[in-house]
């Protein structure tokens, strides 16, 4: 039996992990957190992406039709502001699970609405990076 593909996808500013507001995001950068992911997954093929780039985002949810099974999706800040992200994920079977380390409502105003949520299989927030694991058990 092969191993489900699953795709981590992060948004802007998640590649500053460990350096960028300790006190919310913690100290451990993203990279370090992953190796312990594929240790803890090793019944799931993970692959992971970070990038600042919305229109790189959309290409890649995209491109994955037929050789994923599913997506973990950290959008960032763009999860308040992108339709191009909600509508890529819409046009795609590929089950998304919505992650946020912080508990977005429980932070700035324009923080509580994603326009991404309704697109998703489900949504995890205000775990720190634990969130990542949630989604991945999903998946599992």
């Amino acid at each position: 039996m092969n191993a489900k593909q699953i795709l981590i996808l992060n948004g802007p500013n998640l590649n500053l992990l460990g350096k960028r507001e300790p006190e919310t995001y913690g100290t451990k950068s993203f990279k370090e957190f992953y190796v312990n992911l594929e240790q803890k997954f090793p019944q799931l093929a993970l692959n992971y992406l970070q990038t600042n780039y919305e229109g790189e985002m959309v290409t890649q949810i995209q491109n994955l039709q037929g050789k994923y099974e599913g997506i973990v999706l950290n959008a960032g800040g763009y999860t308040h502001t992108s339709v191009a992200i909600r509508d890529a994920i819409k046009s795609t079977n590929i089950p998304v699970v919505e992650v946020h380390i912080s508990n977005i409502t429980a932070r700035e105003s324009f923080r509580h609405e994603s326009l991404l949520s309704p697109v998703c299989v489900g949504c995890i927030f205000g775990f720190g990076l634990k969130g990542y694991e949630l989604a991945l058990h999903y998946f599992s």
